[in-house]
């Protein structure tokens, strides 16, 4: 299979117009356990002309093996970042798409109280579905690109950036609740995380108003 390298093509278009670049990217969505996390990356025009490190790329296409290091980097590389979170239970308060609005919105405030500047920043995210607008308080200018985890690498560093945060947070709620493998499955649909539903119930941590037992494999 061949890996489309993403670039800083769309960035530097976008850099001939706006200020900064907030990229942003989410983790957890189909997760039955766990929070939903939302990446931010910050660049602006001399960000933009900086190499892109060797190998970032959308966390999926990155082994866990690899991607703490090349979360490292990444951070490294970009002028700020930061991640949003929102909590199961507000999954189950307000639905998943505010959640990730607030959790995007959350990330916006944290490179925000880091020295980036709403006035003049365009907001990039990975998709087709501007999520975030209708939740932040402070008038954003969105653009929503499908693919753009991929083609990006603004959106690849807020990506690989959000998955390391969230599977380690994965990983440390599994020593509280070791049936249902979170150290491996970081709250996803596996199999394993299925049968310690049916088997123990749902935990403080779990989507309760998902269906979850009948909920198929995910890929993650």
């Amino acid at each position: 299979m061949t890996v489309i390298e993403p670039t800083l093509t769309l960035e530097r278009e976008i850099l001939a117009e706006y200020d900064l670049i907030i990229a942003l990217d989410e983790v957890g969505r189909g997760a039955l356990a766990g929070p939903v996390s939302v990446g931010a990356a910050v660049m602006d025009a001399a960000g933009a002309r900086r190499r892109i490190p060797e190998g970032l790329r959308d966390s999926k296409l990155i082994t866990e093996k690899r991607r703490p290091e090349m979360a490292e980097r990444a951070a490294a590389w970009v002028q700020a970042s930061a991640i949003g979170w929102a909590t199961a239970s507000e999954v189950d308060e307000v639905g998943i798409m505010r959640s990730l609005g607030l959790a995007a919105s959350r990330a916006i405030d944290a490179v925000v109280a880091q020295g980036a500047s709403i006035a003049g920043a365009l907001v990039i995210l990975d998709g087709n579905h501007d999520y975030v607008s209708r939740v932040h308080p402070v008038p954003l200018q969105v653009r929503s690109v499908i693919k753009g985890d991929r083609d990006c690498a603004s959106v690849s560093a807020a990506s690989v950036i959000a998955k390391v945060e969230r599977d380690a947070l994965m990983a440390d709620l599994h020593d509280s609740h070791t049936a249902y493998r979170w150290d491996r499955n970081k709250g996803y649909a596996s199999p394993d995380h299925r049968a310690a539903i049916r088997d123990f119930g749902l935990t403080p941590h779990h989507r309760a108003s998902w269906a979850i037992t009948d909920a198929p494999p995910a890929l993650f």
